[in-house]
């Protein structure tokens, strides 16, 4: 009975999950162990046995909750409607989106660790793409009816060109300034603008009609 109420406690759970990420970013994948994050999280041995069937399930748990931490807050959401059909519905956006990666810098380099790990395991892969597909439905969906400058293919563009960018500022923060990072940003997106045209064959890689391709199905 004990044992199910402690795997039942979320606000352990997330305290674990957390715990996850920093051992990732700090050890990488080959350091996770259960005991690992129960050191880190400063709970009693054995605790996170009690949440995790095992090390592939806090792996993928893990996948979903650096997707929910990382979401942009409500309020955020609310900045960016006054800025409806102009380039700054899309320039402050990525500008955000570098300073909340930035000051969560641990989540990222832990979900880098999870992509790798997600080539050898299915269900971590699963979870990482529809959190993935979700993220560029929702940020393609909001941009279309804001109707800023640009089209679907200009938002996947910004996708791939932000992060890469954030790929450098987090692990070679030599090679951009935070000052060059803004500017890249403002020229990502006045150039991705250019064109509202959407070449044939591509799109949304994560709508309806490739879904199936990309989950490996």
């Amino acid at each position: 009975m004990e044992w199910c109420q402690v795997r039942t406690n979320p606000e352990r759970r997330h305290a674990l999950l957390d715990a996850t990420i920093e051992v990732l970013a700090q050890q990488g994948a080959r350091g996770l162990t259960f005991r690992a994050v129960d050191k880190k999280a400063g709970v009693p041995a054995g605790t996170a046995s009690n949440y995790f069937a095992d090390r592939d399930d806090l792996l993928t748990q893990a996948g979903g909750w650096f997707y929910e931490r990382s979401a942009p807050s409500a309020a955020t959401m609310a900045d960016l409607a006054k800025c409806a059909k102009t380039l700054a519905y899309s320039t402050e956006p990525m500008r955000e989106t570098v300073g909340r990666i930035e000051a969560f810098r641990t989540g990222y380099l832990a979900m880098l660790e999870l992509r790798l790990e997600a080539t050898r395991r299915p269900e971590l892969r699963a979870v990482m793409t529809e959190a993935v597909c979700a993220d560029l439905d929702f940020n393609v969906r909001n941009h279309l009816e804001a109707e800023p400058p640009g089209d679907e293919n200009s938002v996947i563009l910004r996708y791939l060109a932000l992060n890469w960018l954030i790929v450098d500022r987090l692990t070679l923060p030599g090679i951009f300034t935070a000052a060059q990072s803004q500017e890249l940003i403002d020229a990502a997106v006045d150039r991705s603008s250019a064109s509202s045209e959407t070449p044939s064959g591509t799109g949304n890689p994560c709508d309806a009609r490739h879904r199936h391709s990309i989950m490996g199905q």
